[in-house]
């Protein structure tokens, strides 16, 4: 099939889930914070996740039977085990009809000595069959790489337009990596995207695998940000990698929150403390690597004294967060225990110990649906 380039500064083209695009008409980068917060920034690790495409679409209208993309993608490798997948899922009017793979890009390795640099190249992603008459293209780009989008082609004859705007709820959501959702089988089967779809809200999503510690640069960025509806799932990483102690969480979540509510006094906002996760359950991080694919918990001492918490000691510090501040008049605050989303019954869905595996991930995103929660 004879195809034609369209420009990636297409005025047709939009971007959705992500705070920082920039844009040429052969280059298109997307991130989920702010450019403005890199400079904050306390660790590499933390531009590596922002700059991972979970939850960002690329939308608009056409009548293209077919369409490809050229691409260059940033994945990560776990020394000895496969890439992880690049996987970018296409709906049409709302319904997946398709998914591709790109595998051929750059590769950061993580070693037990540190991460290395594979450089690779750019592929294409392509899509057919797409059928005649005009529809509305919804491509989630990939939750486990970052991504540079290098060409965008469709059928000949194809006219595009913009997407309709999208009505639905504008929801931002905070979390770990339980939020990004490597562990999807797509993009759009991340437990946030699952209960977006489902709810019929517009998603952004902030779940950065390992990075969700309460920085004052994600809560400005909330403050500021075009949102109807926010939620927080915090607790396991600052658990797991032992950076807040019992005098601290408490005041960091305050004034998190406090730094949202400067902006956003009315917005609905939604606490969800951890998941169920057995290393750190009645134990005390940090986590440590068994293997480069596998956890397990450090076996030290526990009490009152150090201030270390577990898993369960910090669920009841943010429901208390929660009702202090809800006593104090916030009535739009509200709290989620993480157990009714993943609890005790699902653990052979915790294939590394920690991280719900795809189908503990979708399972997640409907009981979140389930819940109804609306803003």
């Amino acid at each position: 099939m004879t195809m034609k380039s369209v420009a990636l500064d297409h005025p047709a083209l939009s971007i959705r889930g992500a705070m920082h695009v920039v844009r040429t008409p052969s280059s298109l980068k997307a991130w989920r914070l702010p450019a403005w917060t890199w400079a904050q920034s306390p660790d590499p690790s933390v531009d590596l996740m922002v700059g991972m495409t979970s939850g960002v679409r690329l939308c608009f209208t056409t009548d293209a039977e077919a369409l490809c993309l050229n691409v260059l993608e940033t994945g990560i490798q776990l020394a000895g085990t496969p890439r992880r997948p690049v996987t970018f899922d296409l709906y049409l009017d709302g319904v997946q009809c398709g998914s591709a793979a790109a595998s051929s890009g750059h590769t950061i390795v993580v070693n037990p000595k540190g991460p290395s640099f594979v450089p690779g190249t750019a592929s294409e992603i392509s899509f057919d069959a797409l059928g005649t008459g005009l529809k509305a293209i919804e491509l989630w780009l990939p939750q486990s790489a970052q991504l540079e989008v290098l060409g965008l082609s469709v059928s000949s004859e194809a006219e595009i337009h913009p997407s309709p705007e999208p009505t639905g709820l504008r929801w931002a959501h905070y979390g770990s990596s339980i939020s990004h959702g490597m562990e999807a089988k797509g993009p759009s089967w991340t437990w946030p995207a699952v209960a977006a779809r489902a709810l019929g809200h517009e998603l952004m999503n902030i779940g950065l695998a390992g990075q969700c510690h309460l920085d004052g640069f994600v809560a400005r960025s909330l403050r500021d940000g075009p949102f109807d509806a926010i939620s927080l799932e915090v607790g396991i990483n600052i658990i797991g990698a032992d950076t807040m102690r019992r005098r601290v969480f408490a005041s960091a979540l305050h004034s998190f929150l406090d730094t949202i509510r400067e902006g956003k006094p009315d917005v609905l906002l939604l606490v969800i403390s951890p998941i169920f996760c057995p290393l750190l359950e009645t134990r005390t991080g940090p986590l440590m690597r068994d293997s480069l694919a596998s956890y397990g918990s450090t076996e030290r001492p526990h009490s009152a004294m150090d201030g270390a918490l577990t898993l369960q000691e910090s669920r009841a510090i943010i429901a208390d967060v929660v009702a202090r501040r809800r006593n104090a008049g916030d009535a739009n605050l509200s709290y989620l225990d993480g157990l009714a989303l993943f609890g005790a019954a699902d653990e052979s869905d915790l294939p590394d110990h920690l991280h719900p595996n795809a189908a503990g991930q979708e399972r997640m995103g409907h009981r979140f649906a389930a819940l109804g929660w609306t803003g």
